[in-house]
């Protein structure tokens, strides 16, 4: 089985924002640190930077995305002066800003300020068609892939496992393939389920539905709802009905949102105008990405956001009613 991924997608949004007219004299210029070019976040960042571009005349910022490592590496890079905004996992931005896991020899990223989500990269179970899987519950005694050692989807499945009381043992077999390798699997019989974290609509769970009919599977219940609530960087999510052949509802779950956070030096006039330029054409920018389409406004000033907003955001989301008090982050 093949994997079709959209990287012409990706390339066709970032392209013109790197050999178009060139900068003027006085235009400031502002950078977007990404991720991979064949991965989400290259394409989202070149999304914001479409957008802002569009109104450069007006405001005299020209904007760039950078490929980067991804969500530690940005977040590094902001402290570090190198970019002026990162696109980061919200789990990965808790860590940073509480000084936790991978950032626990520095101290607390208390300058880390946010701006806006972006899509929910989704916590996926995909079941064989003939299997009698209809929750997560129902995967005990089951062939389950786990996910690759390491991955982000793989700690969210043990996180989950951990809540019920389950070990590898708790499954027929368990396995540790690569997504696409897992979803052969699925697909020739040799797994009855597979644990995967994404962005909707994806590539891979549209070829393993439309190829041998795979389902997906709701992930709820009370232990989810105590693992939600002690982890703010989580966010209760859904995977819409008929996004996938053969699933015509809704499949609730969770999963980390995609963030765009900078810093508190950043200059309020600057944040105030990039962020205006996606909420003013928020129609628009959902057209720019298909993880987008699903995006709602009042999520994204509130869902992930774990370190304080930024003035220059805040300012934009009152003037236009998103956020009409003072509960935001100080």
């Amino acid at each position: 089985m093949l994997f079709r991924t959209l990287p012409i997608l990706a390339l066709a949004i970032c392209t013109g924002l790197l050999i178009g007219a060139p900068a003027q004299a006085n235009d400031r210029i502002i950078t977007i640190g990404t991720g991979s070019v064949t991965g989400v976040y290259y394409p989202a960042g070149g999304a914001i930077c479409r957008l802002v571009n569009r109104a450069r005349k007006e405001h005299g910022l020209r904007c760039f995305v950078e490929s980067t490592g991804g969500s530690i590496y940005n977040l590094h890079a902001l402290r570090d002066r190198e970019v002026d905004f990162g696109i980061v996992q919200s789990d990965w931005q808790y860590s940073a800003y509480r000084g936790e896991g991978v950032f626990a020899d520095g101290p607390p990223y208390k300058d880390l300020r946010s701006v806006f989500s972006l899509h929910s990269e989704m916590f996926t179970v995909a079941v064989s068609k003939n299997s009698n899987i209809e929750s997560f519950a129902d995967l005990k005694g089951k062939r389950v892939n786990m996910g690759d050692r390491g991955s982000g989807m793989r700690a969210i499945m043990q996180e989950l496992m951990a809540s019920r009381g389950w070990t590898s043992h708790s499954f027929s077999s368990a396995t540790e393939m690569k997504p696409a390798d897992a979803a052969t699997a699925l697909c020739e019989g040799k797994v009855d389920a597979m644990v995967f974290a994404a962005g909707h609509p994806n590539g891979l769970i549209q070829e393993i539905t439309a190829d041998c009919g795979a389902r997906l599977v709701p992930v709820e219940g009370k232990e989810v709802d105590k693992l939600l609530a002690e982890n703010p960087y989580y966010a209760r999510t859904a995977i819409p009905g008929g996004m996938y052949n053969g699933n015509p509802q809704n499949t609730t779950t969770f999963g980390v949102k995609a963030t765009l956070v900078t810093t508190a030096t950043m200059d309020e006039e600057e944040v105030y105008q990039v962020t205006k330029a996606v909420f003013d054409n928020f129609d628009s920018f959902k057209t720019l990405h298909f993880v987008f389409a699903t995006l709602e406004r009042e999520r994204m000033v509130s869902a992930g956001l774990i370190a304080p907003i930024h003035p220059g955001a805040l300012r934009y989301y009152r003037e236009v009613g998103l956020i009409k008090d003072d509960t935001a982050k100080k």
